[in-house]
């Protein structure tokens, strides 16, 4: 991870738009990772006979991910609609492929 410059630290709002261009280069990175998990689980699904929907696993991990962001100081409905989708796209990217063999 980049070491980036604290908020209150940052002294003009060109400092600041640099600081966040460079975070949001690191969440699109975390993305990619992200990402490369669910093409593993495409590839392990199958052979364990699970489907790309789980509807528990879809529970467990936005009930984590909102909790964490509740623990965070962040808003956890607004984790909880950018998790929903991110899951939203990982399955259907599990299913199309799934579905295929």
């Amino acid at each position: 991870m980049t070491t980036l410059n604290p908020p209150q630290n940052c002294r003009s709002m060109t400092e600041l738009r640099a600081e966040i261009d460079a975070l949001d280069t690191e969440i699109v990175d975390l993305l990619v990772l992200r990402a490369s998990y669910i093409d593993r689980a495409i590839a392990l699904k199958p052979s364990e006979g699970l489907p790309a929907r789980i509807p528990e696993r879809v529970d467990e991990v936005i009930s984590k991910v909102s909790h964490t962001a509740r623990d965070r100081g962040l808003d956890p409905q607004l984790v909880e609609g950018l998790w929903r989708q991110l899951i939203d796209w990982s399955i259907d990217r599990e299913a199309r492929v799934i579905d295929r063999e």
